[in-house]
């Protein structure tokens, strides 16, 4: 009787994805994303509270500083608290999924040094779990279009997807590029938290886009590459019911966040070969 023969060959092409492979490693997927989700909540007492408790409580204080202190506000009539709401939601997941995803081959080496599977399962975990996070968060955006009276558009909810896949695949696509980096170049854990603050103020997560009217070469380099501006703005307009969906935002955000996420599997498939020496 013959023995079945297994033929190891490197990718045929750069970008190749295996996705047959990937298929039947699903299973990891899910354990290695079960396990992101009860390790974040494990030992805490109020569990997946946590995941409404940290946007609420930064809700609250940005809208006294910024709103109350400062005379920040929505510029469309929109209720600043619920305005705020919307851009630290889709902001969070942005900066969450980008510093687990940045740091999961590192907290993953014991894994990936003993087996093989797909290193591209270990990054994509981080934007699932993350997309769970943000819908719990959500019921509380719910609660607070109620109480303000908030009603969205039709339009707005029919792009929810489209704007999702663009934080998914901006987020993603820049994590896969700081994970490869973060394995050769430890630099990346330290500098990420600071390029992360600093992100946060150059996207409208507190102020409304319009208010750059005046500085277009500052609001168009911020469109252009920064894709989670687009999906901010667009979110707030959909969402709120407040002004209209531009969609040619929309498509700049989609193209760029395209663009970010061909550069990170690009880097990322060309240098996974080496993780398992080097992490």
């Amino acid at each position: 009787m013959s023995r079945p023969e297994f033929v190891i060959a490197p990718p045929k092409r750069w970008l190749s994805i295996n996705w047959q492979e990937l298929w039947r490693y699903r299973d990891l997927f899910l354990v290695l994303a079960w396990r992101d989700i009860t390790v974040r909540y494990k030992q805490t007492a109020l569990g997946v509270v946590w995941a409404i408790f940290q946007p609420f409580v930064t809700m609250i204080v940005f809208t006294f500083i910024f709103n109350r202190m400062a005379s920040i506000n929505s510029g469309d009539g929109t209720p600043y608290p619920v305005f705020l709401y919307v851009g630290l939601l889709l902001w969070q997941y942005y900066s969450g999924t980008l510093t687990n995803a940045s740091n999961s081959m590192i907290s993953n080496a014991s894994l990936i040094q003993k087996v093989y599977f797909p290193r591209l399962i270990v990054p994509a975990t981080s934007a699932t779990t993350g997309l769970i996070d943000l819908a719990i968060s959500a019921v509380i955006l719910i609660g607070m279009m109620i109480y303000y009276g908030v009603m969205p558009h039709l339009v707005g909810i029919l792009i929810l997807p489209a704007l999702l896949g663009c934080a998914v695949l901006s987020a993603l696509g820049m994590g896969l590029l700081l994970a490869s980096l973060n394995i050769k170049y430890r630099d990346v854990r330290f500098a990420l938290p600071f390029f992360i603050q600093i992100m946060m103020y150059v996207t409208p997560v507190i102020y409304p886009v319009k208010m750059l009217d005046n500085y277009p070469v500052v609001k168009g380099l911020m469109l252009w590459l920064n894709p989670i501006s687009g999906v901010i703005t667009n979110a707030r307009a959909g969402l709120l019911g407040q002004g209209s969906v531009d969609f040619g935002v929309l498509g700049i955000s989609l193209l760029m966040s395209v663009v970010y996420f061909v550069v990170g599997l690009y880097y990322f498939r060309s240098t996974e070969r080496f993780f398992a020496d080097i992490v």
